[in-house]
């Protein structure tokens, strides 16, 4: 998600002078350094002197020790903005005192810039820390803002939703094939169906309605609906992301 974000602000116009990145894997940080041609050193403390924003997007257990290894380099007026997944702005805080959080929940799609991320503020954060963090993950896709509690729900929809996603096109694809459709076939008109539906919908049109609109009474599309409602289909996808959001809580308590 990092390299995602790395890719998405310099493609949206950043300056690669201004971007620095800490990796503390040698063979990871010549990588990004030969594809991005950015700024990328070993140690956090390094990057982070006079920054901005931060960038926390190491794995969750490696939150604290990440800040806590840069905190005195920290200017008081940097923002923290972290990605790690389940880590509550609490402890990050604790390992950045003093500092304004954002904690953000992003999602796969970011690495093809259309992802979408919900945002959640410390009472440090001002106006315009959201703002900086908007633009910061604006660069791979939208942005909304929450509570910090509802962050779990945003893990158990958009979060986890690219795999539900993924789930659908894979069962189109297998009904093709069952129809006596080749894989490949099958496969590419699965694809554009998912691919053509989501722009669709990104202009505005709300499901219900495009649905409405392909359903002739009587039609093809009226008999594939009727078995989907018959096996609860729609139930089925309310209870994958509520029992995702459960998860997401269930591992933020440390379960």
């Amino acid at each position: 998600m990092g390299e995602a974000l790395l890719g998405g602000l310099l493609d949206a116009g950043w300056d690669a002078d201004e971007i620095s990145v800490a990796e503390i894997d040698g063979d990871r940080r010549r990588y990004l350094e030969e594809r991005f041609a950015a700024r990328v050193v070993p140690s956090a403390a390094w990057a982070v002197a006079d920054a901005e924003v931060v960038v926390v997007a190491v794995k969750p257990s490696d939150v604290p020790a990440a800040l806590e290894g840069c905190a005195e380099t920290l200017a008081k007026d940097t923002l923290v903005l972290s990605i790690a997944a389940g880590v509550t702005i609490a402890t990050v805080e604790a390992a950045a005192p003093g500092r304004a959080v954002v904690r953000a929940m992003p999602n796969v799609a970011a690495l093809v810039r259309h992802g979408v991320a919900a945002i959640a503020g410390s009472a440090e954060a001002t106006e315009a820390h959201f703002q900086l963090a908007e633009r910061v993950l604006g660069a791979v896709g939208g942005v909304v803002r929450v509570s910090e509690p509802l962050l779990d729900a945003v893990t158990g929809l958009s979060g986890s939703g690219p795999a539900y996603v993924c789930l659908v096109m894979e069962a189109l694809v297998e009904g093709g094939v069952l129809v006596g459709l080749p894989r490949e076939t099958a496969t590419v008109l699965a694809r554009q169906t998912l691919a053509g539906t989501a722009q669709l919908l990104s202009t505005g049109s709300r499901p219900e309605d495009l649905r409405a609109s392909v359903t002739s009474p009587g039609g093809t599309t009226a008999a594939g609906l009727q078995v989907l409602e018959g096996h609860a289909v729609r139930a089925a996808f309310i209870a994958a992301v509520k029992a995702a959001t459960e998860r997401s809580k269930a591992l933020g308590r440390g379960e």
